[in-house]
């Protein structure tokens, strides 16, 4: 049976997904598990979240976290049949931690990381904008952004052009296997895609946005008043992306890559 009773996404937001290039979740983990992990998060900031005093810094970030609570926020069943959907059964690996948290205070310094990008996946250069990005998304099934606190507009809630997955299709297409390093996707500040609507990842604390690997997006500064809490880990693939399949069952993440650059191009 596995899988198939437990649909968390309709029809409608799989299409959704394929157009625009990410998908929202609403109360995808519980907020007594958000606010469990809000206090390690606190306590590993060294900020007192009482005194404002304490918040001197625009961006603080957190290494990996792999335990409770936030092992349970990743792992929810209702996400894991997401996947299933998007990506396929038998195709992710369940997450095992949920990376870095980069946590936003207010504050009106730059944070000097608010830069259009996608998030390259395979590399093996101390220079990070030397790391690659291929038309397979080698390393990578899904771009995932968790909230661990209520994030608002004013919040630095991450900035999505919806529908850039596609022009970043295409820009890595050409380059087949070998794909693009980061420093050649941006050469150009990610203009391709500088017409698409702009969509902020806002939401109640426990909300996922689910994103194709290739979503072009942006960090902003935080205008709000309460610091934002949230993490953006890859879902890993169990396998490689096939944008070939010969039995035609392809993944929504797939199916978005084929129909950006016209099925299969050798």
């Amino acid at each position: 049976m596995g899988h198939e009773p437990s649909r968390a996404l309709s029809a409608a937001q799989i299409d959704a997904f394929i157009a625009d290039g990410f998908v929202r979740i609403d109360d995808a983990f519980p907020a007594a598990i958000a606010e469990a992990a809000r206090a390690i998060l606190w306590r590993d900031t060294g900020c007192d979240p009482h005194d404002r005093s304490t918040w001197t810094r625009p961006v603080v970030r957190l290494g990996h976290y792999a335990r409770s609570p936030f092992r349970e926020a990743a792992n929810m069943p209702r996400l894991h049949a997401a996947f299933d959907q998007l990506v396929g059964p038998g195709r992710w690996l369940p997450q095992g931690a949920l990376g870095t948290f980069p946590v936003r205070f207010p504050s009106d310094a730059d944070p000097g990381d608010a830069g259009w990008h996608i998030d390259v996946s395979f590399g093996d250069s101390a220079d990070f904008m030397e790391w690659r990005a291929n038309v397979f998304s080698k390393g990578r099934a899904l771009l995932m952004l968790f909230l661990f606190s209520d994030v608002g507009q004013d919040d630095a809630p991450t900035r999505i052009r919806a529908g850039s997955h596609i022009d970043i299709a295409r820009q890595l297409a050409p380059a087949g296997e070998e794909g693009l390093t980061l420093r050649e996707l941006a050469a150009d500040g990610f203009a391709g895609s500088a017409h698409r609507r702009e969509v902020l990842a806002a939401g109640k604390a426990g909300t996922v946005y689910l994103c194709h690997p290739f979503l072009v997006h942006s960090a902003q500064p935080h205008r709000g008043a309460e610091p934002r809490f949230m993490a953006q880990p890859p879902l890993l693939p169990r396998e490689p992306l096939r944008l070939d399949r010969t039995d035609e069952d392809h993944s929504p993440v797939e199916r978005a890559i084929r129909a950006a650059i016209g099925g299969i191009r050798s």
